[in-house]
Order: structure tokens, then C-alpha cells, then sequence
């Protein structure tokens, strides 16, 4: 399986509306629950006004569609970087899912996928 690191650098967020949200912004996910709004997005990109942040975060994709029928991705990556004691934040999209790990862990998380046997690039 193919894991493609992403360059940008993101934030995660907790914020009270969307009116300051760049939904032009080519990454963005938002999260909306009876308890919280919440967005990832890259940093560059985080509105003014938000309730919290947390910066440093960067990311890789896993490649291609990823058929609803698959079982235990998440689970193999997160315990392989569980192994080395690489804390995640996690965003799944319809094809597929994002891995964030904060930017000191991520060269380190990149070379465990690999390791285990993933092809990263």
C-alpha cells in the first residue's frame, strides 16, 4: 500500500461558525457534532476567530480509493506508529484517510510505515 506525505504544514481547530473558514482552500476537513464544530486545515489557512487551535501537525494520505470492505488499515498503521510512540489524528474522507502526527514525530512516523513495510513517498 502507498502512503504519500503531504508537505503543508496544518492545524486543528475548534471553531464557533464557518463565516472565516477558505472554503477555496484545496485541504480542509470540518467536523460538525451536537457538541463541537471542528476543522483541519493547513495553517496558513486557520480563520481568525477560533475557540481552540493546535499548530504543528503534518500529514500523509493513504493512496488510492479505499474500498469500504477493507478492514484493519487504520489499525496496522496506528500500531506500528503506536510502537514507536507516535501519537495521531486521524481524518477519513470517502476514498480514503489522512494521518496526522505532529511535525517532530513525522520523519520518524514515515520511516515505521515504511518499516512495516509501506511504500512511502
Amino acid at each position: 500500500m502507498e502512503i504519500k506525505l503531504l508537505n503543508d504544514d496544518f492545524s486543528v481547530c475548534k471553531i464557533r461558525d464557518l463565516s472565516g473558514v477558505n472554503l477555496t482552500d484545496s485541504f480542509y476537513f470540518i467536523g460538525k457534532t451536537d457538541e463541537e464544530l471542528s476543522l483541519v486545515c493547513r495553517t496558513e489557512h486557520v480563520p481568525e476567530e477560533t475557540t481552540d487551535r493546535e499548530d504543528g501537525w503534518k500529514a500523509f494520505r493513504i493512496e488510492g480509493v479505499l474500498d469500504f470492505s477493507l478492514i484493519g488499515i487504520l489499525a496496522d498503521i496506528s500500531a506500528a506508529l503506536a510502537k514507536h510512540s507516535i501519537g495521531i489524528f486521524v481524518v477519513s474522507t470517502y476514498n480514503t484517510d489522512y494521518v496526522l502526527t505532529k511535525k517532530e514525530d513525522f520523519l520518524r512516523a514515515a520511516e515505521a510505515l515504511a518499516e512495516k513495510g509501506y511504500l512511502v513517498k
